[in-house]
């Protein structure tokens, strides 16, 4: 193994323990971001999501995909030109990861790629533990998902954020306000099909403890285009904390707490989750300034 991947593994020794592959997942997450960076892609597109709350302001869950939004409307970008950067960034560390574009339906506002590489090889590579080996099949697979929202939802508020390895980059993402207003939008709106996404509402509790104000102008605009809210009508912090507590009320929090106990380690930061419990913390939130 790669002296700097050495380097960026011992990070992670410092940090909850997720797991050998999941550390592997986070390592390679940050060369990925290295390689978008080097090849122009932070000029359109903007960093948002839990792994950019891990990465950048410390949030202890483990998140698994990487999503991005452009920072304008454009139906004709193109997220294959960047795949070769990933790919010649992943590959210089000695990773044998490859990127391919995931065909979605035509006309959609998002476009996906994975970047897969063996598991077995990888656990080998960083760890050289055998036993561990010995028991992963020979075709699984790491797989890390990046999505890019071609048709943002405007008002976003951005920034400009560094990090030193692999090599000193460069990353635009979303400001810690209108990071909030995405994962409101969440709370309320994701689809959540067969099982609640607890780990929505471990970031919510995340940014309330925080005392980060929302971007409520931006999680407007999000409203205005998913349909959740008609054109016609305008947003305040009443409004939006009736909406969050008609929400909590309805939640499934043994599911919820199901869904998010394998990427957080203390457990016992779930005890008291209830709608009691999250309609009272949600009299703090307030709007950013």
């Amino acid at each position: 193994m790669s002296e700097i991947l050495e380097q960026m593994l011992n990070t992670y020794r410092d940090t909850p323990d997720f797991g050998k592959k999941n550390q592997i997942k986070e390592v390679v997450q940050e060369i990925v971001l290295c390689g978008l960076s080097r090849g122009g892609f932070f000029n359109h597109a903007a960093f948002y999501g839990g792994t950019a709350l891990r990465i950048f302001h410390g949030l202890d869950r483990f998140s698994e995909d990487l999503d991005f939004s452009l920072m304008h409307p454009n139906k004709e970008f193109e997220l294959n030109s960047y795949l070769p950067y990933i790919e010649d960034e992943v590959n210089a560390y000695g990773l044998h990861f490859h990127a391919e574009e995931r065909q979605k339906n035509i006309g959609s506002d998002i476009k996906s790629a994975f970047l897969k590489g063996n598991t077995k090889e990888h656990i080998l590579l960083f760890y050289a533990d055998e036993r561990l080996a010995a028991t992963i099949h020979k075709d699984e697979t790491i797989r890390i998902k990046f999505e890019v929202d071609i048709n943002p939802p405007e008002n976003a508020g951005f920034e400009r954020k560094y990090r030193l390895l692999p090599i000193p980059y460069e990353v635009q993402l979303y400001d810690m306000p209108s990071l909030f207003a995405g994962k409101i939008h969440a709370v309320l709106f994701r689809g959540w099909k067969k099982r609640v996404k607890g780990r929505d509402l471990y970031d919510y509790v995340y940014y309330i403890s925080q005392n980060i104000g929302v971007n409520l102008t931006h999680l407007e605009s999000r409203l205005h285009q998913t349909g959740s809210l008609p054109d016609t009508e305008s947003l305040d912090l009443g409004k939006l904390k009736e909406m969050l507590n008609q929400r909590f009320s309805v939640i499934n929090y043994k599911e919820a707490k199901e869904d998010v106990l394998p990427f957080i380690t203390k457990p016992e930061k779930l005890d008291l989750w209830s709608s009691d419990f999250f309609c009272s913390i949600t009299n703090n939130l307030s709007l950013s300034q």
